[in-house]
């Protein structure tokens, strides 16, 4: 019986360690451009020694870019990003990564859970612009960067990907 229960528990702490090891903990980024406020939720998962880029992010096919729920996107303001002029208020962020060229979804639909995503709700698309890092980046991040003015970008940015897009607070 006592070497059940040592069984049972051992089985249920490794299932518990396989769970926690890829563990996408909720993230946020935000700065103020312009005197107005623009945020992001998501969550962040980790490479864990796994190919990112055209692997666990397949190339040609939308991403929810993070995990669990569908990352979102608020804005205190009316917004230009790349070449999408948004109105004030929150939606979700998906990605069409592939090799070469990254486009950003701006989809009205937010809260979702991240496999569902549905194209029928989509604001818009724009492109993104992509480089190359020099040093591998272990957990996803988004970034919100205030660049002066009522200029900012919203980067994202894992393995050895940076993906943005200009940002512009609309007066």
């Amino acid at each position: 019986m006592r070497l059940a229960i040592i069984g049972i528990f051992l089985i249920t702490a490794s299932a518990h360690a396989q769970r926690s090891r890829y563990n996408s903990p909720p993230a946020s980024a935000e700065a103020t451009v312009a005197g107005k406020k623009v945020s992001v939720n998501y969550y962040a998962p980790s490479a864990h020694g796994r190919k990112i880029m055209g692997n666990l992010v397949p190339f040609g096919e939308v991403w929810c870019t993070g995990a669990n729920w569908a990352t979102k996107l608020t804005t205190e303001a009316d917004l230009q990003a790349g070449a999408l002029k948004l109105p004030k208020g929150s939606y979700s962020l998906w990605t069409l990564p592939e090799l070469n060229e990254w486009t950003l979804i701006v989809n009205r639909e937010t809260g979702q859970f991240h496999l569902n995503y549905d194209p029928s709700m989509d604001f818009g698309r724009t492109k993104m612009d992509v480089k190359t890092l020099p040093e591998k980046v272990e957990t996803f991040r988004i970034e919100v960067r205030d660049e002066g003015g009522n200029k900012g970008r919203l980067a994202l940015i894992w393995e050895n990907t940076e993906a943005s897009v200009p940002l512009t607070v609309l007066k």
